[in-house]
């Protein structure tokens, strides 16, 4: 009895560990005896003992490497410092494993070694400017060179460029000076639209004015003459009454010359004088006749 318990612990101490539980989003790749035998994907297995290992547990997530900054040299001789990160997937467990050995540190080789081709091809500033195109250049040279390995490079983004230090004065002078050139060049603007704004301003006003006054002017001669025209009306009506009053011809020539000193005393500046002279002629008889009676 003591012996099947021994027996049975002994089992239970080698099926146990040999038990394998691979979790989601990883896979193991298993050796038997030595040799590449079988990828396990997520679920459970079982392993024989003393015969199979397991020889590398793979992750199938997303791998992001930042890689330190890497020396470089542009077409026109200018060294900078560059960084870059690579973002990649694990698709071949069996190539991962055995394709290459340390596969991050080969990435980051090939990675340096794409970098400083890309960049001796480019003057400083065309790699200033041309982030998009280095990183969709180094993308699908990387993929290609690492597909044997069983990894998938899905993005590479150049991080951070640093030009030498007095590149970099020279550059932010260089901005500082465009800026400054870009605010005159608005300050001119508004201050010539705000010049032409005003001048605007005080030709509309001016034009107001010159309407205003040539209304005024209307106005006042239109008042004038409807006051001139009243006043004669206001006489004819006084001669036409004094018509039907009967007055003798006396009266009605000294009553015209009344109402011809008052026009002339006044501010027209036209006198319209009859066509018939003899109404003048009658009209200094009548009065020669009257200062007669008088004395």
């Amino acid at each position: 009895m003591d012996l099947f318990i021994i027996l049975l612990i002994l089992v239970l101490l080698l099926i146990i560990p040999n038990i394998k539980v691979v979790p989601q989003a990883k896979t193991y790749v298993i050796e038997r005896i030595g040799s590449y035998y079988v990828t396990w994907k997520n679920g459970l297995h079982f392993k024989l003992p003393f015969i199979d290992r397991v020889a590398n547990r793979v992750s199938l997530k997303e791998i992001v490497k930042d890689f330190p900054p890497q020396p470089v040299i542009t077409k026109d001789n200018v060294t900078m410092q560059i960084d870059t990160v690579v973002y990649f997937q694990i698709t071949d467990a069996k190539l991962y494993t055995y394709g290459v050995e340390n596969p991050i540190s080969a990435i980051e080789t090939l990675t340096a070694t794409t970098l400083r081709n890309i960049i001796g091809e480019l003057e400083l500033d065309q790699t200033l400017t041309s982030r998009d195109i280095i990183n969709s250049k180094m993308r699908s040279i990387l993929d290609e060179a690492t597909d044997p390995w069983g990894i998938k490079v899905n993005r590479v983004e150049v991080k951070n460029i640093l030009p030498p230090r007095d590149i970099q004065d020279a550059m932010e002078k260089q901005m500082r000076a465009e800026r400054e050139r870009r605010e005159a060049i608005l300050r001119a603007e508004g201050e010539k639209k705000s010049s032409i704004l005003i001048a605007e301003g005080e030709k509309e006003s001016a034009i107001l004015r010159a309407e205003a006054q040539k209304e005024s002017q209307i106005r006042i001669a239109e008042g004038e003459a409807e006051a001139l025209l009243k006043v004669k009306e206001a006489e004819a009506k006084g001669i036409e009454l004094l018509k039907n009053a009967k007055a003798d011809q006396g009266v009605l020539t000294l009553k015209s010359l009344e109402a011809l000193t008052e026009l002339a005393n006044g501010n027209a500046t036209k006198i319209i004088v009859p066509n018939d002279l003899s109404n003048v002629a009658t009209l200094g008889t009548t009065i020669k006749e009257m200062f007669d009676d008088k004395k």
